[in-house]
């Protein structure tokens, strides 16, 4: 147990020195992606095969092992998540991808044991051909800058001595023991750090109302109740590296006169909520969280609370309801919870980007921060890089950067060599931009005016054969099943935008629904009364906006542009290529297909019902929709 601030330099101390020992680090990513295709089944299997050659191994970083060990580790998210599972091999950096259990025998026997390189695990550039060894090599990461994301994949999110030996919890001490709160407070301004959460608000601002709201009792609470479709920013840092976002937690208690904090994680999450869970009572346990921290006065624990999964709970003060025990629904603001939050209490939200972002802005200054990004959102911010980009994965990149830089340089451009569309940022909040916006500042200011945002950070990337009509509706749906119901717009407005999208969609609808479509958007935007009916309508919005000529052929020409919308395709038969073998007469259900036997078939588009089973059946790839 730490009692003092020379203990924990001491420990400090021990810990660097036996990573100093380390001959080699083996690190096998176990973020949620990679143990989902077997990497800890490849964890196992290099700790077999280590074994097996009787190497000197070390599975924690105190461990007592001979010197210069081979430490064997997991580790949080890489990024690159397509690419997984992810082993990457310190020194050097070098970065193997797809890794199965079968290949550890290879590496082992080439890398550790020979020191040569595996060739056919490592990063081949599709375009170039070339193969890098090291992960800093690859274009993936080429451009980001990672802050909140610093120690994922480069320590053992279970090993709090781990964390310490990399420079945690150096800023809560240098915090405690060299600054006030009101310093504190003013680093975080000076930094200029925006929510990262999506609403963007000056995180120092927010903790300057609750510092100066008088209560005997004030509470942090970290929102990791992520819900966009897609996103998985935060999951990853709770993942990847628990104990930053307790620090930050920590830093926040500290500046604003809190003793007490909630994560606040969906229970989808349960390898973030086992990871928090272990970081919180070794924590505890250390003496890093509880009573008179390090003997500074300074008292904080931490509660994990598991949400249940409603979207609307990302919202603070449906957030607080659900903690007390009420149901996850929103109220009017003012009281805002910086004066009145849980329990009634002056109470502090931020999001799990927000608070893995303090630790480096107090040991480094706020200026150091403000150094990346723009004038009005500095820093860097993570985004979930999905769609149809040939890379997809988590990215940290700083403000500023353009849309262009992350589709084309980061993610390495479209699939299949398709032409780039839109891009989707901001989730089911944010709206859709087009091929117009790829040089477009990537920041608050600057995608609000775009009628986007940036949210949470979702961000995905569509291609030609995508139906702008159907990813509103797509949007409007989920939104529309996440409403809590309490107020009128959101809860009967998103309903009615998703029947008259449905409408388009199928081929109902007139030229007026789409007046209708627009002044409702508008209505729900005003008279909602939270961020989730408030942003509900920015999807619909952009689309009308940027794609309008879309919406119109639906209504007008009864065609969809992309040939996705199955209500308004006709299926044909390419009588050039259609043998006459007649398979697709024979599974039509409804009887509309005719033909003669080794002759070519038609369709009756009259009586065709669109199931597609003919198009499925047909092995001359004969059938097609227009």
């Amino acid at each position: 147990m730490l009692k003092s601030m020379d203990d924990f330099l001491n420990l400090y101390k021990q810990s660097q020195e036996a990573l100093g020992r380390e001959k080699m680090r083996i690190l096998i990513c176990a973020g949620t992606g990679c143990v989902a295709n077997g990497s800890l089944d490849v964890y196992d299997e290099f700790l077999s095969r280590v074994k097996e050659q009787n190497l000197p191994v070390k599975v924690h970083l105190m461990e007592e092992v001979d010197d210069e060990p081979h430490a064997l580790n997991i580790s949080g998210c890489h990024g690159f998540c397509e690419m997984g599972p992810l082993v990457r091999i310190e020194p050097g950096g070098v970065f193997y991808h797809h890794v199965k259990k079968d290949d550890v025998k290879e590496i082992v026997d080439k890398h550790i044991l020979n020191n040569q390189l595996v060739e056919r695990l490592l990063y081949t550039h599709p375009v170039t051909g070339q193969t890098v060894a090291t992960q800093d090599e690859i274009p993936f990461y080429q451009k980001q800058t990672r802050v909140a994301l610093e120690h994922c994949g480069r320590i053992n999110p279970d090993d709090l001595n781990d964390y310490i030996a990399h420079g945690g919890y150096q800023a809560i001490t240098r915090a405690l023991f060299n600054m006030t709160p009101e310093k504190v407070v003013e680093e975080v301004l000076d930094s200029g750090l925006r929510g990262r959460g999506g609403g963007g608000f000056p995180t120092g601002k927010k903790w300057q109302f609750a510092a100066s709201t008088q209560g005997a009792k004030k509470y942090i609470i970290c929102n990791g109740d992520e819900g966009d479709p897609g996103a998985f920013m935060d999951r990853s840092v709770m993942e990847g590296d628990p104990h930053r976002v307790l620090e930050g937690m920590m830093i926040a208690g500290f500046a604003i006169g809190a003793d007490e904090g909630y994560v606040y994680v969906r229970a989808e999450y349960p390898l973030a909520v086992k990871r928090l869970k272990r970081a919180v009572a070794e924590a505890a346990r250390t003496g890093l969280l509880g009573d008179n921290i390090l003997n500074s006065g300074f008292s904080f624990k931490v509660n994990i609370k598991e949400g249940a999964g409603a979207f609307v709970c990302g919202e603070e003060t449906a957030l607080i309801a659900s903690i007390e025990g009420e149901r996850g629904m929103p109220r009017p603001r003012p009281p805002f919870p910086a004066n009145k939050g849980l329990w009634n209490c002056p109470t502090i939200i931020n999001n799990v980007e927000t608070l893995a972002n303090l630790p480096s802005i107090i040991l480094k200054g706020g200026k150091w921060f403000k150094g990346f990004g723009t004038e009005g959102s500095p820093g860097t911010k993570t985004f979930a890089l999905a769609g149809q980009v040939a890379h997809t994965g988590l990215v940290e990149i700083p403000m500023g950067i353009s849309l262009r830089e992350i589709v084309f340089d980061i993610g390495g451009g479209l699939r299949e060599n398709k032409k780039f569309k839109a891009v989707q940022i901001g989730g089911p909040s944010g709206g859709c931009l087009t091929e117009n916006h790829l040089d477009l500042s990537l920041d608050y200011d600057e995608l609000r005016k775009a009628g986007a945002m940036i949210g949470s950070g979702g961000l995905v990337v569509m291609g030609e054969d995508t139906c702008m009509v159907e990813v509103a509706k797509f949007f409007m749906g989920f939104v529309q099943n996440e409403s809590c119901g309490k107020c009128v717009p959101c809860r009967e407005g998103t309903k009615r935008m998703l029947e008259i999208l449905t409408a388009i969609t199928e081929g109902r609808a007139g030229e007026e629904d789409l007046l209708l479509l627009e002044e409702l958007a508008l209505a729900v935007q005003d008279g909602s009364l939270c961020g989730l009916g408030k942003t509900a309508p920015n999807p619909v919005l952009t689309t009308l906006k940027y794609f309008k000529d879309e919406y119109i052929a639906h209504i007008r020409d009864k065609k969809c542009p992309a040939g996705v919308c199955k209500a308004l395709l006709d299926y044909h038969i390419d009588q050039d290529k259609c043998k006459g073998c007649g398979l697709c007469a024979k599974v039509c259900p409804a009887e509309a297909i005719t033909g003669n036997k080794k002759e070519p078939h038609v369709i009756d588009v009259a009586k065709c019902l669109k199931c597609g089973t003919c198009m499925e059946k047909c092995k001359f790839d004969a059938i097609y929709t227009a």
